[in-house]
């Protein structure tokens, strides 16, 4: 299948479409900042970015009992992107990378390279006349890229105070609307510290999910069957080993609360879009800056590979010029970089590596690339296309192959089995060259490979915190 090139097909579509054209396909893409009339306003855009959202994280995104409806009518009226993927991380605190990326449009190793603020996300925008707003956490961010917005209000919220983050930053926002002047577009990137852990909501949304009613994950396993390279990192510690059904069900639980807490200030945030009279002309985009695991495999953290693990995250866009429907294209958060400046009209830095999906928007390709990788420090490597997957764990000489067509929990490994030799092969090679793309050195394969086999340490699961603790016994007490 052909692949466009986005750098080639973006100037050539700006360069021979009329303005008509590109105000009917996606109600944004104008050259001049000056002077606009309401029937050529560029749109605003408002970013919301959750911490630690899985891919499935809302209700519309198949999760039956989550409780999101007002995240649900971006999915009904946009577009979903059911593949998207922050690239790697070198440290445990994937978001860090994962956001440095999409600042930057930088791939995970060359991120070091992004020393230029002008060539950050939030400039590229204001040259193209945007007002930049940035509301969020501030740690384990790329601080250089939030300095560069025009205003940065950092909101942490730490034990107690987190409970009232994602209130706070859609009070933070819906001040913004309704103070701000119109004569600009904005870009707001929303970025509450939520549903991260410690899971602490409002009494009345942790009272909506009591565990003994929450499912298994379909791919629940007591302990991962051996040592991933990363098996005592912080978030893993969160649970005791062997892991339990009730324990699981209960951090679960004190996830899709915050969740819903989250839905609901966002529901406050469209409401006053719509009053302000902005709704209309405002491209929304829902995003996880990476995905987490919650007892599959026998994990509870981001640093993992699999598809309901650390890299793979929720992507929706919805808004002007923006058609309903479905995307399966491989992308990267990262993409989301010149994918912005396209619908903004503005210029795309030089430095930027990753790929507009404006095209795929629009219908005009069905994906940008043909496989995508992804990465763990030096422990975890993995490649995917439309159906197969391959992991590969050089530091204990394990490998895993998956049929995600008919196997999309990664529950049977077919990489051992004669028959699909040659596809681990061909997994193999194509592993390798997005490797050698990306300036990955590590290699697949080390001379001595330490035992696979892993025993959990005694006594390391962290104990709840007090504030979480309490929220859930009030719930508990509560509950019908």
């Amino acid at each position: 299948m052909h692949i466009y090139d986005p750098f080639i097909e973006r100037r050539r579509f700006l360069k021979t479409a009329s303005y008509a054209a590109i105000a009917v396909a996606t109600s944004a893409l104008v050259r001049d900042v000056g002077a606009q009339t309401p029937s050529t306003r560029r749109p605003n855009i408002l970013h919301i970015h959750a911490d630690d959202h899985r891919p499935d994280g809302l209700h519309a995104l198949g999760n039956p009992v989550l409780k999101t409806p007002h995240l649900d009518t971006l999915v009904d009226r946009g577009m979903i992107f059911t593949r998207c993927y922050t690239q790697g991380s070198m440290v445990g605190a994937v978001c860090l990378p994962s956001r440095t990326m999409m600042l930057t449009g930088r791939s995970w190793l060359r991120i070091k390279e992004a020393t230029d603020p002008a060539a950050y996300l939030p400039k590229a925008l204001s040259a193209a006349g945007y007002e930049t707003w940035h509301m969020g956490k501030g740690g384990n961010d790329f601080k250089p890229g939030i300095a560069a917005f025009d205003t940065n209000l950092i909101d942490e919220g730490k034990g107690e105070a987190r409970r009232g983050s994602s209130r706070r930053h859609a009070d933070a926002a819906i001040s913004l609307l309704k103070k701000r002047k119109n004569d600009r577009p904005f870009y707001i990137y929303l970025a509450p510290p939520v549903p991260h852990d410690p899971r602490i909501a409002e009494p009345e949304f942790m009272k909506m999910y009591q565990p003994q009613n929450i499912p298994l994950p379909a791919a629940f396993m007591p302990q991962h069957p051996w040592d991933n390279g990363e098996m005592t990192v912080r978030d893993e510690k969160l649970a005791p080993w062997p892991r339990t059904p009730q324990d699981t069900k209960q951090q679960i639980a004190d996830y899709y609360a915050c969740i819903s807490c989250l839905d609901h200030q966002v529901g406050r945030i469209l409401a006053q879009l719509k009053e302000s009279g902005e709704l209309d002309n405002t491209i929304i985009i829902f995003t996880g800056d990476n995905g987490l695991s919650l007892g599959e495999h026998g994990l509870f953290g981001k640093q993992n590979l699999y598809e309901f693990g650390g890299m793979h995250v929720p992507l929706v866009i919805a808004g002007p010029g923006i058609p309903r429907g479905k995307s399966e294209a491989l992308v990267y958060l990262m993409d989301l970089f010149p994918t912005f400046c396209d619908l903004a009209g503005a210029q795309v830095p030089a430095s930027v590596e990753s790929k507009s999906l404006l095209l795929v928007i629009q219908g005009r390709t069905p994906q940008v690339r043909d496989v995508l990788y992804t990465a763990y420090r030096n422990c975890q490597r993995a490649v995917r296309d439309d159906r197969w997957k391959l992991i590969r764990y050089p530091l204990v000489d394990r490998t895993q192959l998956f049929d995600l067509r008919s196997d999309p929990h990664e529950l049977t490994n077919l990489a051992q089995m004669p028959e699909h030799a040659g596809k681990v092969a061909e997994m193999t090679a194509l592993l390798e060259k997005e490797m050698a793309r990306y300036g990955d050195t590590v290699p697949l394969r080390i001379a001595n490979p330490k035992p696979a086999e892993w025993i959990p340490p005694r006594d390391t699961a962290k104990p709840l915190p007090p504030a979480r603790a309490k929220a859930r016994r009030n719930a508990n007490r509560t509950a019908p």
